[in-house]
């Protein structure tokens, strides 16, 4: 729920505020910032309150090997965060690294706020053969490196045994469809019990986000100028979830499910099913009593297995008076190292090939294999320069139709609209 409601928020704060003002000023030289990488203090801004003892521990492992160089981890609150940021950056006092997230970085680097990151020469700041190309592409603006992906996300169906035991429901598996979903949602589905098959929120990362790909559709054409909400195949992905709560009966409302979140009832054990990204693991590993309870699976197939890849990446501020110590760590957080650190110490699953094991043995009790393996079938995070302005308009028109306030076709047809005149804005503003 940490990284949703980050999402969420990033929408919402991108809305009210005024756009970002681009960097300005040159960026400072090696020998301006008081003998380059040799000493000095740096920042590094990070908003999981989870995740901070790994963060700390990789940052002293830095210091360890530097030296003179200090590192100051600083916790900024998920809802308080990209305001902050904005404001920070905006006024030349961002931290020198921070955390940057797919639908906030093109707006950053198309601004000018963000270093570029050398990724070829003899000590690359990152190697792209290291990480998941997608993830690689996802921190790229106009053919510059911006970004070193720190974790990744992927979907996966999670489920509580306890109540399809009750139920006599065969555990998912691989071989499960979208209808094989259906049918044992609503076999699940026990009103006397207030329990419901499966969750089907307006989610983006975890639900239609998936589905839509599931189905053969698309959210934003390749060349970022076009939205894939009119598709008959995206439509079809986007059904899935709307059938599930007012055809099959076997998901809550959406005013349920507004009322109380979905995850939330997956915890209290109101929920049989519920598609989570990987980073929800650590929180119910946390809980004792449902650890025992519960497991995860891959999601089911629709025309095709897909689940879509995000991640959050490490950037160095172009206003830094520390670029060349700044580049340096941001390396050594890409490294092997600090990624087998976060692995183990955090809640997240390191963005570096070869260094997710540790993260997967943390919690044996589940078989966290599942989301390891969604990578072989993963999709790129849909992005574009304002991504967040367009999500605010998807969350707002496709609730109607969750709802059952309008029709499916009607709210894709004025969310095209409005993606579409997004994006047309967006293409005005890079000329």
């Amino acid at each position: 729920m940490r990284r949703r409601s980050l999402l969420t928020a990033a929408a919402a704060s991108t809305l009210a505020a005024a756009p970002l003002a681009a960097g300005c000023g040159p960026t400072p030289s090696p020998s301006a910032s008081g003998g380059g990488s040799r000493r000095g203090h740096l920042t590094y801004g990070v908003w999981d309150v989870y995740q901070v003892p790994a963060m700390k521990r990789v940052a002293r492992e830095f210091e360890r090997s530097r030296p003179g160089v200090t590192v100051d981890v600083q916790l900024t609150p998920n809802g308080t965060y990209w305001t902050k940021l904005r404001t920070a950056c905006t006024g030349g006092s961002a931290p020198d690294v921070f955390w940057m997230n797919g639908p906030n970085f093109g707006m950053y680097a198309d601004a000018g706020q963000l270093l570029p990151l050398e990724t070829d020469g003899p000590e690359p700041v990152l190697r792209p053969a290291d990480f998941p190309p997608d993830l690689v592409s996802l921190y790229r603006w106009k053919g510059v490196q911006y970004g070193v992906p720190k974790d990744f996300d992927t979907v996966a169906l999670w489920f509580n045994k306890e109540i399809f035991d009750r139920a006599k429901v065969d555990y998912p598996d691989a071989s499960w469809s979208w209808q094989d979903l259906i049918t044992n949602a609503q076999r699940l589905t026990d009103r006397k019990r207030g329990i419901y098959g499966v969750g089907a929120p307006v989610r983006e990362q975890e639900n239609y986000y998936n589905s839509i790909p599931q189905a053969g559709g698309w959210v934003i054409s390749p060349d970022k100028r076009r939205s894939g909400y009119s598709d008959e195949r995206t439509l079809e992905g986007l059904r899935l979830w709307i059938d599930l709560i007012h055809r099959y009966r076997a998901s809550p409302t959406l005013q349920q499910m507004t009322d109380t979140d979905p995850t939330q009832m997956f915890q209290s054990g109101t929920l049989a099913m519920t598609y989570e990204a990987s980073y929800n693991a650590a929180t119910f590993h946390a809980d004792r009593e449902l650890r025992a309870k519960v497991d995860v699976a891959p999601m089911p197939k629709g025309r095709r297995r897909a689940t879509v890849l995000h991640g959050l990446a490490n950037v160095v501020y172009a206003r830094t008076p520390q670029p060349e110590l700044a580049r340096e760590f941001v390396r050594f957080l890409g490294g092997k190292r600090a990624s087998l650190l976060q692995g183990k110490y955090g809640t997240a699953i390191p963005a570096r090939n070869g260094t997710a094991e540790p993260w997967a043995a943390g919690m044996p009790r589940f078989d966290l294999q599942v989301h390891l393996d969604a990578l072989d079938y993963a999709v790129p995070y849909p992005s574009s320069a304002n991504s967040a302005a367009w999500q605010h308009k998807d969350q707002m028109w496709l609730a109607k139709a969750w709802s059952g306030d309008l029709s499916l076709k009607e709210a894709t047809s004025s969310l095209t609209t409005a993606m579409n005149q997004l994006l047309a804005q967006e293409r005005k503003g890079e000329s």
